[in-house]
Parts: structure tokens; C-alpha cells; sequence
């Protein structure tokens, strides 16, 4: 067997290997035991529970080199990994886990690195990678939300500045502050203290309050919501209709096979037939001759 042969022999194990639900559900183990480790680290260990968790770290970041490896040869061609960005995504973060921890300056930017470990169970799992892509694909649409909130607490906050500043310097100084203000308000954080406050001077401030609420919180908040569940909706359909079409492609080829296996089987019973035709010929030339003989 030649080398070429003998690695496509080795690609196609890896890949067998790659799509097996063992393999995925023990990867998604160790990731979930590497976030493990990583938390306990964060409390006082004595040394031998810390050698062994460093032990465990070093043993988890070989295993993430051997399974992206095997990510990586079981494609047909070595380009096609990169391909695909939650790919990428896997690599980099591998690759990023592979920063010597030992050193003491760089001890804790390698843990830090290390923590990023936990987000490869998005690429993992295909749930997660729908919410995520459907949050990504969300954002150029919220954009327009977020950048009318501004104008609203923009308009909001100079209101609350020229009327609110002598009350409460502190909240209202300026245009700046009173935004932060208001985002205290819209996350309703004692927001009625600041209302009951300037009600003191202003009788009907509270309408200045709760029109700011009922835009923020509920307006905003609810449009926030439409756009990601609309998005979500078409992320699910798209899956489920790439899944179909995949399910459709075997069913298929399924039938184009077995309309070829119904055709071989037409072909060799006609082939019997004409050879047993052939045989009662000759028999019946063969005995032919001796009938008139006799």
C-alpha cells in the first residue's frame, strides 16, 4: 500500500472518528471538566490537589491538540478546516491554551486564555451555535434601536439636567451624568427615590419618569426581544431546511441506487431467460435426430 493510500486509509478513520457521538460527547467532558479546574483554581488548594490539577490541565490541553488535529486531517483537503469560522474559532482558542503557564509573568495571561476554553462548547453544540449566529446576525438590526435609545436618553438626560440640577447636583450636573442617571432609572434601580426627590419641587416630574420608563423598558426592551426572536426564527428554519435537504439527498440516493439494483435484476432475469430458451433449443436439436433415427 502506497503512503497516499495509507493516509487516505487514516483520514477516513479520523473522519469516522470526528462524527462519532462518543468522540462528541467526550469532548464536551473535557471541556466541561477543564471549566471545572479552572474554577477550582480560584480557591486556596494545598500543593498536592494543585499538582494534580496542573497535571489534569496539561493532560486537557493535549487532548484539545489531538482532537483539532484530527479535526484537521479528517477533511479531504487541509484548507477546507479553515473554511468554516467556528473552526477558526476552535483553533484559535487551542492554540491560544498552549501559552506556557509556568512562567510568572505570563501565569496570568495563560489562565486567562485557558478560561476561554468553556466557549468551544458552542461550536460543539449545534443549539448554542444557532443562538449565537442568530445573536450575531441580530446586531446590525439592533444597532438602530440601541441609536434611538441614545436619542432618547440624550433628550431626556439635557431635560433632566436644566430642570433636576439644583435638586440633586450630583445626579444632574450635566448632560453626561444625567444619561447615567437615567440608565440607573431604566435598569430600575431605586429609580423612585430619585422621582419621589424631585416631586418635592415638581409635582408632575413623575410624568417625565415614567414616559422615560415606558420607552426604555418596555418599548425598547420588547423591540430588543422581536428582533432576536425574529432572526431566531429564521436561523431555526434555515437549519431545519439544510437538514431536510440532507435527509432528502440520502432518501435519494437511496432510490437512485435501488432503481439501478431493480434495473441489474431486470437485465439478469432476461439473461436466464434467453439462456434457458437457448438450452430447450439445443435439447430439442439434440433429440431431433434421435426420433428420426429410431
Amino acid at each position: 500500500m502506497s503512503s497516499k493510500e495509507e493516509f487516505r486509509a487514516l483520514q477516513a478513520r479520523f473522519e469516522s472518528l470526528r462524527s462519532n457521538k462518543f468522540f462528541e460527547f467526550t469532548v464536551i467532558f473535557i471541556i466541561v471538566l477543564s471549566a471545572i479546574i479552572i474554577g477550582e483554581k480560584t480557591y486556596p488548594l494545598n500543593p498536592t490537589v494543585a499538582l494534580v490539577f496542573t497535571v489534569l490541565d496539561h493532560a486537557i490541553t493535549a487532548f484539545f491538540l489531538i482532537e483539532i488535529l484530527v479535526r484537521m486531517v479528517s477533511e479531504k483537503r487541509f484548507v477546507d478546516f479553515f473554511k468554516k469560522g467556528w473552526n477558526i474559532f476552535d483553533f484559535i482558542i487551542v492554540a491560544a491554551s498552549l501559552a506556557p503557564i509556568e512562567d510568572g509573568e505570563l501565569v496570568l495571561v495563560a489562565r486567562l486564555l485557558r478560561i476561554f476554553r468553556v466557549l468551544r462548547l458552542v461550536s460543539l453544540i449545534p443549539e448554542l451555535r444557532l443562538l449565537v449566529n442568530a445573536l450575531f446576525k441580530a446586531i446590525p438590526r439592533m444597532g438602530y434601536v440601541v441609536l434611538l435609545m441614545f436619542v432618547i436618553f440624550y433628550i431626556y438626560g439635557a431635560i433632566g439636567s436644566f430642570m433636576f440640577e439644583d435638586i440633586n447636583p450630583k445626579r444632574w450636573d450635566n448632560v453626561s451624568v444625567a444619561m447615567l442617571t437615567l440608565f440607573r432609572v431604566a435598569t430600575f434601580e431605586d429609580w423612585t427615590d430619585l422621582m419621589y426627590q424631585t416631586m418635592e419641587v415638581y409635582p408632575l416630574s413623575w410624568f417625565y419618569f415614567l414616559t422615560f420608563i415606558f420607552l426604555t423598558a418596555f418599548v425598547f426592551l420588547n423591540m430588543m426581544i422581536g428582533i432576536i426572536l425574529d432572526v431566531l426564527t429564521k436561523e431555526h428554519e434555515e437549519y431545519n431546511r439544510e437538514h431536510n435537504v440532507g435527509e432528502a439527498g440520502e432518501v435519494h440516493w437511496i432510490k437512485e441506487h435501488t432503481e439501478q439494483l431493480e434495473l441489474r435484476l431486470e437485465n439478469i432475469e432476461k439473461l436466464l431467460e434467453e439462456s434457458l430458451k437457448a438450452n430447450a433449443l439445443l435439447l430439442e436439436k439434440q433429440s431431433t435426430p434421435a426420433t428420426n433415427t429410431t
